[in-house]
């Protein structure tokens, strides 16, 4: 069963990873994970604000 998404939990999620990409100690395997992590998490806050507006214009 999928996890419900949570679009505030998400953008805070993506906030960290931004901090910790921009760590200069950071090493090259860290940023590439921040950086698939965001991804993901990015496509799905497209896909969240995408039916809500989809929702919206409906009403």
């Amino acid at each position: 069963m999928e996890e419900q998404f949570n679009y505030n939990e998400a953008v805070a999620e993506l906030e960290k990873i931004a901090a910790r990409a921009e760590d200069p100690a950071a090493g090259l395997d860290d940023i590439d994970r921040c950086i698939r992590r965001a991804d993901e998490l990015i496509g799905r806050c497209r896909e969240y604000l995408r039916t809500a507006r989809t929702q919206i214009d409906t009403l």
